[in-house]
């Protein structure tokens, strides 16, 4: 591909080299080559990149001086380029068709230029969509449907009952649309039934999952999972959920069943949700950070920005002054308690 058409299709001003320069290729500053793109979002990082050997340099307007033999790229987000730029010049994997160790069910279709890998599982009436890959080993229950573009890595689960949009990752071992976690205490023996786990699991367009994450389906009517949702590993979500757009859940956090997470929220790593929590828009949760089953949590008088920890989840300014005060009173206990150690051993 040339240096113009990937302006052409992501934007940015070409403010040195040519258009006609060939790239095939993201990478390091260090260990770039005359064929590859770098990017710098700062004066340290820009000497850096521009001292490697890198044949295409993207960097913010108004940057230092360059050497002449670079072809120059301004963009506003020169990182957000770079990783656009590094899907376009990924080359595709050409389609594989059917192992002929894969086992297929009645009715299953296939679109075109499908990739269904070694002993993999598609049970009855399962619909995948054309240029999607499903990888070694994966299972998808009766009915699932799986949209175009999508890729379905080895060992993953997809139960009955779940709808996957276009453009869909899944990674090793994630587990799509199991029972929920719902059960039924009869008072006078002690003992649980499962509560019916019969609903759905709906993944819209261009979401990840990582792996060994799983999600589950509703118990009678659905858990969804909105379009650009980035999925860490090791994540789980419980059944009912809502899970908005462009939302982030890093590793090992866990949210209980009907729950709902506002569009453009960030959950970083081990933060719990209990069930029938509420999390606003936008809320930025830090690690360990815990919401009480029933809460609510907004951003709503806060600014923009505003990290909240602990448990139950708030300002992070006002949890270090928390900390801070039970620190100066536990110095102060700690001094009376020698004070009164030292008076007993006296009398």
């Amino acid at each position: 591909m040339t240096l113009g058409e990937l302006i052409q299709a992501l934007g940015g001003k070409l403010v040195q080299g040519t258009p006609e320069w060939q790239v095939d290729g993201v990478s390091s500053a260090a260990f770039a080559s005359p064929s590859d793109v770098v990017f710098a979002e700062d004066a340290p990082s820009a000497q850096k990149a521009l001292a490697g050997y890198a044949g295409v340099v993207v960097l913010r307007p108004g940057a230092l001086a360059c050497p002449p033999d670079r072809c120059i790229v301004e963009a506003d987000q020169p990182r957000l380029w770079f990783a656009r730029a590094a899907r376009l010049l990924k080359p595709p994997q050409p389609a594989a068709g059917v192992h002929p160790t894969a086992v297929l069910g009645a009715h299953v279709q296939l679109a075109e230029a499908v990739s269904i890998g070694p002993h993999v599982v598609l049970d009855d009436y399962v619909h995948v969509g054309a240029g999607t890959r499903v990888e070694a080993g994966a299972v998808l229950g009766c009915g699932v449907r799986v949209g175009e573009l999508c890729r379905i890595y080895p060992r993953a689960v997809l139960y009955s009952g779940t709808i996957l949009g276009n453009r869909v990752v899944v990674h090793a071992g994630a587990v799509l649309g199991a029972d929920g976690f719902g059960y039924v205490r009869d008072a006078v023996s002690g003992a649980y039934t499962q509560f019916p786990q019969q609903g759905t699991l709906t993944v819209e367009d261009d979401v990840e999952i990582g792996a060994n994450s799983t999600i589950d389906r509703g118990a009678l009517a659905e858990t969804r999972i909105r379009r650009g949702v980035k999925i860490d590993n090791l994540v789980h979500i419980g059944h009912n959920c809502d899970i908005g757009e462009d939302v982030i859940l890093v590793a090992l956090t866990g949210i209980s069943g009907s729950s709902s997470i506002g569009k453009g929220a960030v959950l970083a790593g081990q933060v719990g949700i209990g069930d029938h929590v509420k999390v606003g828009a936008g809320v930025i949760l830090g690690g360990q950070a815990g919401v009480f089953t029933g809460a609510t949590v907004t951003n709503a008088g806060l600014k923009p920005g505003t990290v909240l920890w602990g448990t139950p989840a708030r300002p992070l300014k006002q949890v270090l002054r928390e900390q801070a005060v039970l620190a100066r009173l536990a110095r102060r206990s700690g001094v009376r308690g020698k004070k009164e150690q030292g008076t007993e051993g006296r009398e």
